[in-house]
């Protein structure tokens, strides 16, 4: 039964939202800047830090347990009109096999984690226990938004609490919990300002992690010379097509358009 629960994220997400709460509570608790409006009767900061807070979680649950875009989710007539790819890009971009029940429509990937073909596969985040696929990748990039803004703002309230002490010793006793709070956040913060700056700029070149890290062994960019990206129309209509577009993508008839066009230039 342990072991069950730990493969669907139980405890990963049980141990996200308890740390989540915890730090926050001793933000509350603490003479911080927060505790402090609350004495004043100055409700409006500690309310939208809460607001913050929350919506961070919110997404995060969004984010793992949404599909990511399954394969095996997707509806018939998409399934229909990968069998009408043209010949040309089967020979130059040859759809791989799986143990899922189907052929991988191209930009999609059997996570051994999931068990699952990805569709416009990403990564397997152990943090979310979930890939980050076509479905939710949008909302990903979201989600480290938001919980950067609500680390940074958390990060600013507990060093607004540190009191000084006439001795090392009673200084630390005086903001041990603080000091604690402040190591965790400030290292969830170097990793979403990390992780944000990396997927913002994948996005902005219409290209995934997956693809960044393995250009070398995936059939359909190994055709391309040099660090040509056939699925890249621009930095604006990539970030158009990646938060406001909400559609499945036929990326072989995007990856034959792009064929096509070079050939002919």
């Amino acid at each position: 039964v342990q072991s069950g629960l730990f493969r669907s994220g139980f405890l990963v997400r049980v141990g996200h939202t308890v740390l989540t709460w915890v730090v926050t509570l001793i933000l509350f608790l603490h003479n911080t800047d927060l505790r402090r409006c609350e004495e004043r009767g100055e409700l409006l900061l500690p309310a939208l830090f809460f607001l913050l807070v929350l919506l961070s979680v919110l997404l995060y649950f969004t984010v793992s347990l949404m599909d990511p875009g399954f394969v095996l989710t997707d509806t018939f007539k998409v399934r229909i009109n990968l069998i009408k790819i043209d010949c040309m890009i089967n020979k130059m971009a040859r759809l791989s096999s799986c143990v899922c029940p189907e052929q991988q429509p191209m930009r999609a990937k059997h996570c051994k984690t999931c068990k699952h073909c990805v569709r416009r596969f990403d990564h397997h985040c152990p943090w979310i226990e979930n890939c980050v696929g076509e479905r939710n990748h949008r909302w990903f990039v979201v989600y480290l938004l938001v919980q950067l803004l609500a680390l940074l703002w958390a990060l600013h309230i507990a060093l607004s609490g540190i009191s000084p002490g006439l001795t090392w010793d009673l200084w630390f006793r005086a903001n041990g919990f603080l000091l604690a709070a402040l190591a965790v956040v400030g290292v969830f913060s170097g990793v979403m300002l990390l992780l944000l700056g990396c997927h913002l700029y994948l996005v902005s070149i219409n290209c995934t992690t997956w693809e960044f890290m393995s250009r070398h062994r995936i059939s359909y960019l190994k055709n391309c010379g040099g660090e040509e990206n056939p699925f890249d129309r621009g930095v604006f209509c990539n970030l158009w097509d990646f938060f406001c577009i909400c559609r499945t993508v036929m990326w072989e008839q995007v990856y034959q358009k792009n064929a096509t066009e070079l050939n002919e230039f």
